[in-house]
């Protein structure tokens, strides 16, 4: 249906995909209808519809946080399916990408699906993430007192910490079998946006510039709070 493979952006969530994917689509890349009210970059139609009625069905959350999968079935209308949603939301030529990071738990289906297909997995520090988790909303599961004492977790931060353990365990095997660049974002707050421009010529895709306008907007708040931190460094230092 579709004569070209996807590009695939997945990582442990709050490590920053969303920016990444935000990145690629100005670029040029062709992603549906991915709500980008919400700022997530991710098609809405494959989420809903596909991933996460997937992940309900082998047993685990579909938001990718607790239960995670721990055994995998392969549809083998998938491939079809997905690039059905792309046509059918406006997809004609050219390159295309789907943004999700539960995609990195189930990499299995999607690599049997896809098998020449560009992942981009996205990287961040595990504390960070940690801390992020516990101050967002949305990730809910080792906020809850029963799930913590079912894993004998003593604190939310012991339940984030070990789901990105389990992760990193995932990412290790997936790395070994599949067309895979890694990117940290944090660089990019430090305006070193070098591994940026390799994963676009990697990607085959033409630079915008219009993109580092995308990224300085989306990193705003943590521009202000690390020049706030080197501020309240050099007061004290006085």
């Amino acid at each position: 249906m579709i004569n070209q493979d996807p590009i695939l952006i997945t990582g442990t969530g709050r490590s920053g995909a969303s920016i990444i994917a935000a990145v690629i689509n100005t670029c040029g890349v062709f992603g549906g209808d991915m709500g980008k009210k919400n700022g997530m970059h991710e098609n809405t139609t494959i989420r809903d519809i596909i991933v996460k009625p997937y992940l309900n069905r082998m047993g685990a959350d579909s938001e990718g946080q607790f239960p995670l999968p721990k055994q995998f079935t392969i549809p083998l209308d998938w491939k079809n399916t997905i690039e059905g949603i792309m046509v059918n939301e406006g997809y004609k030529n050219g390159p295309w990408m789907y943004k999700d990071s539960r995609i990195g738990l189930t990499w299995k289906v999607w690599d049997h699906a896809f098998p020449n297909a560009k992942w981009v997995l996205v990287r961040r520090k595990t504390s960070d993430i940690v801390r992020s988790c516990t101050r967002t909303g949305f990730m809910k599961a080792f906020k809850s007192e029963k799930i913590r004492s079912e894993l004998d977790f003593a604190c939310e931060e012991d339940g984030w910490l070990w789901w990105v353990r389990e992760q990193e365990k995932i990412y290790t095997e997936m790395a070994q079998k599949v067309n895979l660049m890694e990117i940290w974002p944090e660089r990019m707050v430090q305006r070193d946006y070098k591994q940026l421009y390799e994963m676009i010529e990697w990607l085959g895709l033409a630079w915008k510039s219009e993109a580092l306008f995308l990224i300085d907007a989306l990193l705003w708040g943590t521009h202000k709070r690390k020049e706030k931190t080197k501020w309240q460094e050099q007061l004290q230092q006085k």
